[in-house]
């Protein structure tokens, strides 16, 4: 049970055997009182590379009031400081690197709860690949609880940390026998594994935190969106659902999820390069060591034959009548695939999904290495058809005579489309189809980001309120002002559809981000998640949601979504050509050209 000694919030935890002393959280008021515990371990691991396993007892007294240490990652500023082009005015966090100890998550909730409270959860899954951790000052929850306080919808928020790169997705046959000899269920997705642990974590003992284990959101964004995805296609998911509805921001969908053998070369070239041969000489390997001959290997989710439920692929990929195999695949076997059905549909909680506007800014740098004749060069070669690259070239307008001041900005078009726009259009649309039509609900953010630009993750700058945002705030009166009225307008509004229309560029210049615009965003984008956390629907499943550009919120009709985002592009252009295809296309081009020797490499 919650309660406080002096100052400090403690839990009595009968479940544990233990009481977590807490702190009270920076951004509590007298009317909205938070508390925060830190660093709690969930898990324990054994052995590197087998797979976690639940805590169910701790001292009897915890210090809750300090993070715990992370995953062992390259030490540079976090991702998302990165994207969002932050400087030395920020929290500076140096959290300690430790593979065994990383397992720990973070709870931030409103004050004097009981056991028989029972608030919605919400457990943040957080993004950055081979990067990233749970516990950064980005992700702190103080900002949403508070906001829930306000509106009379009280919630929890919980972060945590997990296996990333190669300690939480390393996966080959060797790895696979070690496992099968210690009777651990599969091989790789470790870090998956480990979500999944802090998810049964919080079904068993997040009710003495004044937690509901019955009514659990996942939300996330980018890689950690893709592995909510990735849950909601799971056996363990299909067998046992520990989260009852999910939120999937700008996930980065890969459909080329490799087999065991596949994913094996990643890991045979770490160890040739630390000349090492087994399982064990790889483990007495440092963790330091590790990482830095382990990164750039993308190292991600593995199809081990045990994680997932038969014929996933499916729910992902889009309608059977408009998914075509790749030029090369001759008609029989494309009759043979289409005939094929899922023989079950496990996916079924309810669903918001959406992505941002520029989502390819994540890959800047290497896509800004391109030059007409070798992205031209590029695309013939990966298409193997001449007619097939020529449809994608004039689809984005690319050809060996665009300018070279044109040419990053389309090639991160087309890379945005087949990386994360298109793939969450397609997941959207299958998760439609298993829901019978409901349960989905689409938005769109093309918000700017507080310090300029749309970027990728420019949404967890508005969601969790803890970016920096020097605001440029227009007069009263002035045309900006003015422009943001306008976004009250019917959807039906006529003037309304043209002036949002994708034909007029005067009206996409980006602005510099005012407190007003900046407030509507973050509060409408609060509340309609937390409503969702509470069991509401969050706007009309058959409206798209729109956040951005310049403050405007609200639901709008199919016309507005289609302004939005080049769907005519992706039936004409990258449905003839099948998943695999487009996603192949995507990864190359996201990896920039090949280094030429000389080249100083990004």
């Amino acid at each position: 049970m919650p309660q406080r000694i002096g100052t400090q919030p403690v839990v009595h935890h009968s479940g544990l055997g233990t009481t977590f002393c807490g702190i009270q959280h920076a951004a509590s008021t007298s009317e909205t009182p938070i508390h925060q515990y830190r660093g709690i371990k969930y898990a324990s691991i054994p052995a590197r590379f087998r797979q976690s396993q639940l805590l169910t007892t701790l001292p009897p007294t915890t210090d809750a009031s300090r993070y715990g240490p992370i995953c062992p990652q390259l030490q540079r500023k976090c991702f998302e400081e990165e994207l969002f082009g932050l400087g030395q005015d920020v929290p500076q966090q140096v959290l300690e690197q430790n593979e065994f100890e990383c397992l720990n998550l973070n709870i931030t909730c409103p004050a004097g709860l009981t056991s028989r409270s029972r608030l919605p959860v919400m457990l943040w899954v957080h993004g950055g690949g081979d990067r990233g951790y749970g516990s950064s000052w980005i992700y702190d929850g103080g900002s949403i609880v508070r906001k829930s306080m306000l509106v009379g919808k009280p919630v929890l928020v919980v972060t945590f940390n997990f296996r990333i790169g190669l300690f939480g997705f390393a996966a080959s046959e060797l790895i696979r026998e070690d496992n099968k000899a210690a009777d651990d269920a599969g091989v790789g997705n470790y870090g998956l594994r480990d979500q999944r642990t802090a998810m049964e974590w919080i079904h068993r003992c997040i009710q003495d935190f004044g937690g509901d284990p019955t009514n659990v959101t996942l939300f996330g964004e980018s890689s950690g969106a893709a592995d909510i995805l990735c849950h909601l296609l799971s056996t363990a998911n299909d067998r046992q659902p520990f989260f009852h509805r999910a939120i999937i921001q700008s996930a980065i969908i890969d459909h080329t999820i490799p087999n065991v053998a596949s994913a094996g070369w990643h890991i045979s070239r770490v160890m040739a390069s630390l000349d090492v041969s087994t399982v064990e000489e790889l483990r007495a390997i440092s963790a330091e060591k590790l990482v830095k001959n382990s990164s750039g290997s993308t190292l991600r989710t593995v199809d081990d034959g045990t994680f997932f439920v038969p014929d996933w692929r499916l729910h992902l990929l889009p309608d059977a009548h408009s998914a075509v195999k790749p030029p090369h695949t001759s008609s029989r076997s494309r009759s043979r695939t289409r005939a094929k059905v899922p023989i079950k549909v496990p996916i079924h909680q309810p669903l918001i999904i959406g992505d941002t506007g520029s989502a390819s800014l994540v890959w800047s740098l290497p896509a800004s290495l391109w030059t007409s004749h070798a992205v031209v060069r590029r695309l013939n070669a990966i298409c193997q058809s001449v007619s097939v690259a020529s449809l994608l070239l004039g689809a984005y307008d690319i050809s060996v005579s665009t300018p070279d001041d044109e040419i990053v900005d389309r090639v991160l078009e087309l890379i945005g489309d087949t990386r994360v726009a298109w793939p969450t259009e397609c997941a959207a649309s299958r998760a439609r189809h298993h829901r019978s039509g409901g349960g989905v609900w689409r938005y769109v953010f093309d918000q700017e980001a507080p310090a300029g630009g749309v970027g990728h993750k420019a949404d967890l700058a508005y969601l969790f309120d803890n970016i920096p945002h020097p605001f440029a705030t227009p007069p009263a009166g002035s045309p900006a002002l003015d422009f943001c009225d306008s976004f009250d307008l019917d959807d039906d509004d006529e003037e309304h559809d043209r002036k949002f229309d994708s034909d007029g560029e005067d009206e996409w210049m980006e602005a510099p981000v005012d407190e007003w615009a900046y407030t509507r965003v973050r509060d409408t984008m609060q509340e309609r998640w937390i409503a969702f956390a509470h069991g509401e629907e969050p706007w009309g499943a058959d409206k798209v949601f729109v956040f951005g550009p310049e403050g405007e919120v609200g639901e709008r009709s199919s016309h507005i979504f289609e302004s939005r985002r080049r769907r005519a592009v992706w039936k004409e252009a990258l449905e003839p050509l099948g998943m695999q295809l487009v996603q192949k296309v995507g990864m190359e081009l996201s990896r920039g050209p090949p280094i030429k020797s000389g080249q100083v490499k990004y």
